[in-house]
Order: C-alpha cells, then structure tokens, then sequence
C-alpha cells in the first residue's frame, strides 16, 4: 500500500534492458519510489525527464548516440540522479568527491539500498541539489579532447563532429559555434573550448575567437599589429596581437 506516502517519480535511463530490469527489481522495496518510465537511450531519456520531470533519475554512461554526461550537459531539469555505471574506477573517485551518487556494476542490492536512501533523504529534506553543478564543473575541467558538441535547440537535439565545426565565437555567457551552413549557440565558455579541442586542429586567435586551422585561406595584417583571418568560405574573423604571434609559430608566417 502507498497510500499517504508523498511518492517520488523515478526514470530509469540504460541502453541494457537486464540493468533496467535489476534496478526497476531492486526499487520494488522502496513504497515511496514510483518508476514512470524506462529508457533505452539517451535521446528518449532527454525527452522523458523534460515531460515527466521526475524526482530522481538512475542515468548510465556509456550509452550510444548520447552519453549519460552529454545528457547532463543539455539538461535543463534538476532531478537527484544516480549513475549505473561499468566506468573507471578514476572517474568513479571523481564522482565520489563531488558528492555524485554513482553505482558500480555488478552492484549488490545493499550497495543500492544505500544509494536511494541516501537520494530519498535529500529529495525529503528539501536539500540544494548541487550534485549535477559539482558534477558538471568537474567534467569540465578534465583534459579530454572532445570529437564531437551535443547542443539543445528548442525543437532538436544536434551531435555536431568536432570537424565540422569552422570557427567558435564568444556570445557573452555562451559560445557561437559556426559550421558550414548552420550555426548554434552553446552555453559554455571559450575557455573550455581551448582546453577541449584539438591543439593540432584549433587555435584561439582572439578572446572572442576560435578558429580551425585547416580553415584558413590566408592572414592579412590589420590596423597596428592586429590581423584579420580570411576563411576558406569568405568570412573574416579577427586575430589579437597575441593570436598573431601564435599563427606564425603555428603556420610559419
């Protein structure tokens, strides 16, 4: 019976119908959890949360066409989330430090019991739910480079190959990233960008400018000791007295 029990609504997000069914099986002895719904990847997880805007949502990672962090990335929901995950051991560490509930599989079911009270009391007690924040600065900071952007228009969710991105302007709090025909704006800084991309195929020419290398037509000398860029396609972007000094060691001027 869960009659007078305040119920919380739980998603279950895995591309492994076996890990959905053990922690759907696991959550039968919680009479305050209620499952609303079960998702086999990360595109239908994205849509669900944004419908249902569950409680709390036990997420895996490494999922095909959108990862578990990549939907932390772009979503615009809140809920207490506990990671189901076969990730490394290091990076299982960096979500212990940062407050992220996570389960390592094969987990025993006291191992789960653990981490759902542990997610029943904050959700009860009304808590900040800074986990996500910590979590998202964290991966942030780590060294990775990326191969591909996930950006959230307000119709679609776009996988953007990193080549196919052709130079990155700053937009106050966002990014602008233009590729050949399209264009998307992102909520990142261009100091994550220089950090995550490529150095052999990116360079920041200006702090509001990032530019791919095997893009440029030419460097033509500007006012003082500034540039401008010449693409490929005709666009210009402009190059700081810092930038420039950094194409020539790069593309021998």
């Amino acid at each position: 019976m869960k009659q007078n029990i305040i119920m919380i609504k739980a998603i279950i997000i895995d591309d492994e119908e076996m890990a959905r069914e053990i922690v759907y099986d696991y959550l039968e002895e919680f009479n305050e959890i209620e499952v609303i719904d079960q998702c086999a990847d990360g595109f239908s997880g994205l849509k669900s949360i944004s419908e249902k805007k569950p409680d709390l949502i036990f997420l895996d990672i490494q999922m095909p066409k959108l990862t578990g962090f990549e939907l932390l990335e772009i979503l615009d929901e809140k809920p207490r989330i506990i990671f189901t995950t076969a990730y490394d051991q290091y990076a299982i560490q960096a979500f212990e430090q940062n407050a992220v509930d996570y389960l390592l599989k094969p987990f025993s079911k006291e191992r789960f019991r653990n981490a759902v009270v542990k997610a029943v009391s904050q959700i009860k007690s009304g808590s900040q739910n800074s986990e996500r924040e910590k979590l998202t600065r964290h991966l942030d900071e780590k060294t990775e480079l990326l191969n591909r952007v996930v950006v959230k228009t307000r119709k679609d969710l776009h996988i953007i190959p990193v080549n196919s991105i052709i130079y990155i302007e700053a937009q106050d709090d966002y990014v602008m990233i233009y590729l050949e025909k399209d264009r998307f704006l992102k909520k990142k800084t261009m100091r994550f960008f220089e950090d995550h991309l490529d150095p052999n195929d990116f360079v920041r020419v200006h702090r509001s400018y990032i530019v791919r290398l095997d893009q440029i037509s030419r460097v033509e000398p500007y006012e003082k000791s500034s540039a401008i860029i010449i693409l490929k396609d005709g666009r210009s972007v402009p190059v700081s007295r810092y930038g420039l000094s950094k194409l020539k060691g790069i593309l021998e001027l």
